[in-house]
């Protein structure tokens, strides 16, 4: 069987037949969290806890895989597990005593699983091929990841002081904020503007919810360690958002990224970047963030915008993928 037939195969599976995969993971509810600070480090600003109750396939030790059927199978993704660690933290914040022990040991894998990439910075590796916009070869790294995965271990720092997860979190740190030609996950555009890229592709493309999640991370850092190096890498990736969000803007939906040929937001993918806006509005109280979230959200008060975003993303995945 081609790629292209496996690629349409695995589809089918999650979307027509719903049969268990990774979707399960991903598309539930996306919410803020009424209990994160954002003063001081604390419960993660999403709430996370439907991915906390994933019940999908786990490994021997409780770490959740992922079913993507297909060529690809059951895999580790280190964007889901850091994400699970953090649905588990806040409810271990709760009084959730099992929930401690589940972050602790989710945080315990991610340090463990840092690999070092041909350029000789740390990072967390998808060990399978995936695809967005053409082929991403096994394996490869991610910004949201390092970003997801710097939250996780800087809250397992704080609450533990164990200096694995400190050494750790500053590696994954310096590949987050590095250049890409450096090994890094930020691209300087023609303008100066840094991206921090979810994947890592030529020409970028910066997806949207993967740069404001890994933007949390940066400010997490910021939080917790009160660097001013962190806080001018926190503010420069700022004012690319802020800079920039109009680019992602179709005057009836939100675009998923910020290609050429941009491709609209998800239903789902469309809530979640409603949540981040809003996030990074509490974060900064900069009135770009609040505006954007309240005209995405008026775009989702009228179903014909709805439909016209479900059937435009379902075309341009078969099209184009």
């Amino acid at each position: 069987m081609s790629d292209r037939l496996y690629y349409f195969s695995r589809i089918i599976d999650a979307y027509v037949l719903r049969k268990t995969s990774q979707l399960d993971f991903w598309h539930g509810k996306p919410e803020t969290n009424p209990r994160a600070r954002y003063d001081v480090l604390g419960p993660y600003y999403q709430k996370f806890r439907y991915k906390a109750l994933y019940r999908g396939p786990k490994d021997e030790n409780g770490i959740p895989l992922l079913d993507y059927h297909g060529k690809i199978g059951r895999q580790y993704n280190p964007i889901a597990i850091a994400q699970y660690g953090l649905g588990h933290y806040n409810l271990c914040y709760e009084g959730n005593t099992e929930s401690c022990h589940k972050f602790v040991k989710v945080s315990d894998f991610m340090v463990k699983t840092l690999e070092k990439n041909e350029k000789g910075l740390y990072v967390w590796f998808h060990h399978f091929d995936w695809d967005y916009r053409g082929k991403v070869k096994s394996p490869w790294y991610s910004g949201l990841a390092q970003g997801n995965g710097v939250s996780l271990l800087v809250r397992a720092y704080h609450e533990t002081g164990e200096k694995k997860y400190l050494i750790a979190l500053e590696r994954a740190a310096e590949s987050l904020m590095s250049p890409i030609n450096s090994g890094g996950c930020t691209y300087r555009d023609r303008k100066g503007y840094r991206w921090i890229e979810e994947i890592i592709k030529n020409p970028p493309t910066h997806i949207l919810n993967g740069f404001m999640w890994a933007v949390f991370g940066v400010y997490d850092l910021y939080l917790f360690i009160q660097s001013p190096f962190y806080k001018r890498e926190f503010d420069s990736y700022i004012k690319t958002l802020r800079d920039n969000l109009y680019l992602f803007d179709a005057r009836i939906w939100s675009f998923y990224d910020a290609t050429s040929d941009r491709m609209l937001a998800s239903p789902f993918y469309h809530r979640l970047h409603l949540v981040q806006l809003d996030i990074l509005y509490r974060m900064t109280h900069e009135p770009v963030f609040r505006h954007f979230r309240d005209k995405w959200y008026a775009y989702t008060e009228n179903e014909f915008n709805k439909i016209i975003a479900l059937f435009y993303k379902a075309g341009f995945k078969l099209l184009k993928y």
